[in-house]
């Protein structure tokens, strides 16, 4: 089994996972949590209410007056709306945040590798009006899903995260127990699913608090290959 500490990337909340039974393999180069024991009843609760902490997969961002070009021209999508995500063909997600910024979230598979391809076109030729935002070394990135996942999120958030409201592919820019979050809907076979996204620093209580919310409706921790079968059984977001 792999020993996080042993990783140079390894999550904001690794500690946190392990003293909940994680065991952790190697994926993209960092050390990740695969599940915490039961990876199929970690796919049944998942279809409930889950949590799992995505932090160590790769994320990038560009902002300016020239991002979007730039990244529609190395294949981040169309990036058309404010506030709307799109599923890509290698797996990847591209939300556009405003008119001069995007965030792109990596395949869960790790099969594609837009983040990388997007980060080493930037390095080798910078272009003015574009420049990186260093999105997975600056922010933790959660996922919380299940058919509950709304209602554990309406205790904390005051934006109306349901289906209906919230469609996969919606992206709000809010606050989540008082802290800015990025909420992306996505979905998890027939449940939704929420991308949670916010300053590294605080990882540590972002994962206290919501593992607090989802307690009550007997939310647990699950691992990676959860998330990998429900985003696999899911439609696309766009």
């Amino acid at each position: 089994m792999t020993e996080p500490g042993s990783y140079a990337r390894r999550s904001f909340v690794y500690r946190e996972l392990a003293a909940c039974g994680a065991r952790f393999g190697e994926v993209a180069g960092a050390a990740m949590a695969l599940d915490f024991g039961d990876p199929e009843a970690e796919r049944r609760a998942l279809e409930v209410l889950g949590l799992c902490d995505l932090s160590p997969l790769p994320r990038t961002g560009f902002k300016g007056p020239e991002a979007l070009d730039w990244l529609r021209t190395n294949g981040a999508g169309a990036l058309e709306h404010d506030n709307r995500a799109e599923m890509l063909e290698d797996g990847a997600l591209a939300a556009r945040l405003a008119p001069t910024e995007a965030l792109i979230i990596g395949d869960p598979e790790a099969g594609g590798d837009l983040c990388g391809r997007l980060d080493a076109a930037h390095e080798a030729t910078p272009r003015a009006g574009c420049h990186k935002v260093m999105r997975r070394d600056a922010s933790f990135h959660f996922l919380l899903g299940g058919s509950r996942a709304a209602d554990a999120m309406a205790t904390l958030c005051a934006v109306d995260l349901g289906s209906r409201a919230f469609p996969a592919g919606s992206v709000a820019q809010t606050s989540v127990a008082r802290m800015s979050m990025i909420v992306i809907a996505v979905a998890l076979g027939e449940a939704p699913g929420f991308h949670l996204l916010g300053d590294s620093a605080s990882a540590a209580y972002g994962w206290s608090v919501l593992t607090d919310a989802m307690s009550g409706p007997g939310g647990v921790p699950v691992g990676l290959d959860a998330v990998r079968h429900g985003l696999g059984a899911g439609p696309d977001a766009g």
